[in-house]
């Protein structure tokens, strides 16, 4: 049977597991759905339609499918997916979708998100990912596996952040930001890849000097974009391994649409 304290209020068209524990004074509404193994702590709110799969663990007073931030939002039955073995830390925020997009807002697997942390609406956060205290993803903000958003890390709507890229401090996002890079500042510069992360992720040495290659075209040689994405797309099956590095690299600049940060 699912653990819930006696002060939790929990609408009986809520689902949850069995295995799930919910805390002190947490409310949880109808239309939401909670896997085996989640903890919900105390004062912890959560509005539906919400799902959350296994494992999760919801520290206090975080606030969970909340209606979006959108003055366009006209009560539309938009939604709040949330997979399995996220951390999410005390005074949270994460919102439903819209109709505008996809009316889904989607956080992956094994996320490490920390205290005062939003998620508008709309967003597409993937896995492994870390969010350091009060970062703030804006509407439709899409962010790649194992990527690292800095603390009081703002990121503006819309924007992209690949996989593996880490931001600093305080960095202000307002352009798309490339696989692998470390960016930083206000105006934001990148400043190199993220080899320590690629590092700890088991990238072998051929593979990081390959993508230490990929920067330097597209960020250090002089090049236009078109000649920096040529050059780069000439470099298949030159490192053992790199090819998929290469791949997402050309795949995320021809999906960009707010422009890259150059």
């Amino acid at each position: 049977m699912s653990r819930v304290h006696a002060t939790a209020l929990v609408d009986p068209q809520a689902e949850l597991a069995d295995s799930v524990s919910v805390g002190p004074y947490a409310v949880i509404g109808a239309g939401v759905r909670i896997a085996a193994g989640t903890t919900v702590g105390p004062h912890v709110v959560i509005e539906g339609p919400t799902s959350i799969g296994r494992d999760n663990r919801i520290h206090a007073h975080a606030v969970l499918g909340g209606a979006p931030q959108d003055m366009k939002y006209r009560d539309e039955p938009t939604a709040l997916h949330i997979g399995d073995r996220n951390t999410i830390r005390e005074f949270c925020t994460f919102n439903r979708g819209t109709v505008q997009d996809g009316g889904v807002t989607r956080v992956g697997d094994d996320n490490w998100v920390m205290a005062y942390v939003h998620i508008a609406h709309d967003v597409q956060l993937g896995n492994h990912t870390v969010l350091a205290n009060n970062a703030t993803l804006a509407g439709h903000v899409q962010v790649g596996d194992w990527a690292i958003i800095g603390g009081l890390t703002g990121v503006h709507q819309f924007c992209k952040v690949g996989a593996h890229v880490m931001t600093g401090f305080q960095s202000h996002v307002s352009q798309d930001v490339p696989p692998f890079m470390t960016v930083a500042g206000h105006p934001l510069a990148v400043h190199g890849i993220n080899a320590e992360g690629l590092k700890r992720r088991g990238f072998s040495r051929e593979r990081i000097v390959g993508i230490r290659q990929l920067h330097r075209l597209l960020y250090r040689d002089g090049l236009t974009l078109d000649k920096a994405r040529a050059a780069i797309a000439a470099l298949q099956d030159s490192v053992e391994g790199g090819n998929p590095d290469i791949t997402a690299l050309l795949d995320f600049l021809s999906s960009s649409t707010r422009g890259i940060v150059r």
